[in-house]
């Protein structure tokens, strides 16, 4: 048999799906996959997603890996284990097959157990060898394919536009102003008192752009500050435009002011002053590429979060050892879908009521000792609270009974330090 030379992958093997993921069904050797009905029409396969945290439930014996070393993607000794890649691969596989049909995915709120239920569909007579139903090949471009796919996974009925941006105004100490404009085209951010017309195209851009003028400086109650903040807006008449163009931003230079941008597209996340050049378009932000890195990001690939952000700074150059908060002119963009999904993934939206299953075990007999043990010491806690400091004044003590107060019995001195059980 010839060997393939040194550092040559080996040929992808084409296998089909049907019948060997239904023996592998019948062999009841990996946990949890197994069939829900007796007719052996519809089974179960556990599932943890992707984009859930939490301990990881992919050992050795899954039918993932399984399937991974029957089409060659995975060799034991040899590939770096990676069980979320081999979960995609299944999925691919599953949803580019017609002898399999998706029946339940869920539920998607993080149980101790997800799972998904696959209907084993009819098309045709039994299979034989000479009769294969869907043969996988698994070439080059095809994790391309997965990835994509797990995109589409992490983002279930999700609009993915960048159509709205948040833009935050601000001036050097100064309280600053936020708005979102949703257009999809873009906006232009300017000052003057002169109105973009369709015959003035040349100079101020398209008509169709969101028109945001900057905040009037008069507020700024330091006469140089405000001075020279003037001096900057007085040469901003054109503008500076925002283009949305399919899922990306871009920047258009029209005003006499410089500016100076940082942000996920900026070269090599510049930490030197970084122009944007007069009429020429420059690419701020990529949705594609956001999602790529949020990916990795969510599989652990990678460290940090993606960058979304993009700060401008007119008339002074950024970035530079001077902090952001000490520029006259500052503006920040968000594209706001960036943000929603990166707290999506980060579970900063999913803080409503029916979206929360606390995992809370049944009381034994020990608990419910803890329990009395904390009850005890609430109400020695309480009877703290309630009993009164007496001041002793100087002098004789004048003769009679004491009667018993707060916290005395008739014939008892005060509580303990810890009621009974406690100690």
């Amino acid at each position: 048999m010839n060997q393939p030379a040194p550092g040559v992958p080996p040929a992808p093997r084409r296998v089909r799906l049907k019948p060997w993921l239904v023996a592998q069904v019948n062999s009841c050797q990996y946990p949890g996959l197994q069939w829900v009905n007796g007719e052996r029409k519809f089974f179960y396969i556990p599932w943890r997603h992707a984009t859930r945290h939490g301990p990881s439930q992919d050992g050795d014996n899954t039918i993932f890996k399984a399937w991974a070393k029957e089409t060659g993607k995975y060799t034991e000794g040899v590939d770096e284990a990676d069980p979320a890649k081999w979960k995609a691969n299944l999925r691919c596989a599953l949803n580019k097959s017609r002898d399999f049909r998706l029946i339940y995915d869920g539920p998607r709120d993080m149980p101790p157990q997800p799972y998904k239920v696959y209907e084993v569909c009819s098309t045709g007579p039994a299979l034989t060898d000479a009769q294969p139903s869907e043969d996988h090949t698994f070439g080059v471009g095809e994790e391309e394919e997965e990835e994509e796919e797990e995109l589409q996974r992490m983002l279930p009925g999700l609009s993915l536009t960048v159509t709205d941006l948040e833009i935050k105004f601000q001036y050097r100490g100064r309280q600053p102003r936020t708005l979102t404009i949703s257009n999809p085209h873009g906006c232009r951010l300017f000052y003057s008192q002169l109105q973009a017309t369709q015959e003035q195209v040349e100079l101020f851009g398209p008509v169709s752009l969101e028109q945001v003028r900057f905040p009037s400086p008069e507020d700024i109650p330091s006469d140089k500050q405000r001075f020279y903040t003037n001096q900057l807006l007085d040469v901003l008449d054109r503008g500076l435009i925002l283009q949305l163009q399919g899922q990306d931003l871009y920047a258009v230079r029209l005003c006499q002011c410089k500016v100076f941008w940082s942000g996920p597209c900026a070269e090599a996340h510049a930490a030197h002053p970084n122009p944007i050049a007069r009429e020429v378009k420059t690419k701020l932000f990529s949705l594609e590429q956001f999602l790529h890195e949020l990916i990795l990001f969510q599989k652990g690939q990678t460290d940090t979060p993606p960058p979304f952000e993009i700060f401008f700074c007119f008339g002074e150059e950024w970035p530079d050892r001077k902090p952001r908060e000490k520029k006259l002119i500052t503006v920040q963009v968000v594209p706001v879908a960036a943000r929603l999904l990166l707290e999506m993934f980060s579970g900063e939206l999913s803080w409503s009521a029916d979206s929360i299953r606390l995992q809370i075990s049944n009381p034994d007999l020990k608990d419910r000792m803890v329990e009395q043990f904390k009850e005890l010491h609430h109400l020695w806690q309480a009877q703290q609270r309630m009993q009164p400091v007496v001041q002793v004044p100087p002098g004789p003590v004048p003769p009679g009974p004491v009667p018993p107060g707060p916290g005395l019995g008739a014939d008892q001195g005060p509580w303990p330090m810890h009621p009974a059980g406690m100690q």
